[in-house]
């Protein structure tokens, strides 16, 4: 009897905390890539407190994480997780999506459902604006520098393209990419295009440069994550992305590079 009372309390738990989910839209992202997403101690307009006090997101992802909870009548919940949790966390029913500069790739779509493209880039190489590198504009410019790109993401994999060049080992994330940079470990790291324009108005001793990587539109497209088995929640998100023009994404990613902290945490 006494295990029979423990699971019902356990059961009216999980469904108490269900229904409080239901006016909630959870969705997981680094805080640690602007200016798609960042970490910033004050809050203001354009910024969203992270879950559990964490101090508050803002950045491109969130402005478009608003503009789909709120077209949804649900709560916008942002989930600081790191980059390789994202998925896993989707899938555990933890979050409700991932909404965090992330690319459709095939590989991905194992596991989980895109919506449509809420962005497109294109690639290029992040140096020192006073290094040997900062005037390349090829691929084969960049021949014996040390070159390295996000752990577990496409980015690494075009590396290849990159002639005779040293490939370095992957690194997890933007802000220790940048700091390798700077202090001269490497001579450059892959990055998207709006990433870049961010890192460089942050540190002023860093360019980019577009040497012509080959992509696939869906490697350097962002879209959002969502768990497999979902057809209508995909109709409804594309088709609220579908009302934000080209020109309203890219006058919000202009905003979101001026807005973000000069150090992201």
């Amino acid at each position: 009897m006494k295990r029979i009372i423990v699971t019902i309390l356990a059961i009216a738990m999980l469904l108490s905390c269900c229904a409080m989910a239901e006016g909630t839209f959870r969705v997981g992202m680094e805080c640690d890539y602007p200016p798609f997403n960042w970490t910033q101690v004050e809050e203001n307009e354009n910024s969203v407190p992270i879950d559990g006090g964490m101090g508050f997101a803002g950045g491109y992802d969130v402005e478009i994480a608003g503009r789909i909870a709120e077209a949804l009548d649900k709560e916008l919940v942002v989930v600081k997780i790191e980059w390789d949790g994202l998925i896993p966390a989707l899938n555990s029913g933890m979050i409700d999506a991932v909404i965090a500069g992330m690319s459709p790739t095939a590989e991905r779509k194992i596991t989980v459902d895109f919506t449509d493209a809420y962005y497109n880039s294109d690639l290029v190489v992040v140096v020192r604006a006073d290094g040997d590198y900062a005037n390349a504009a090829s691929l084969a410019d960049f021949a014996g520098a040390k070159i390295t790109a996000q752990l577990n993401t496409f980015h690494y994999t075009v590396l290849d393209q990159l002639e005779g060049i040293d490939k370095m080992p992957a690194m997890e994330t933007f802000p220790a990419m940048i700091t390798a940079l700077s202090s001269g470990a490497i001579d450059g790291y892959i990055s998207e295009r709006p990433g870049a324009v961010s890192a460089c108005a942050a540190n002023a001793g860093l360019t980019f440069v577009t040497p012509g990587f080959v992509a696939s539109e869906e490697d350097t497209s962002i879209a959002v994550a969502l768990k497999q088995g979902q057809p209508e929640l995909i109709e409804q998100i594309n088709g609220i992305l579908a009302g934000i023009s080209a020109d309203e994404r890219n006058a919000l990613m202009d905003a979101a590079v001026l807005n973000q902290p000069v150090s992201a945490e």
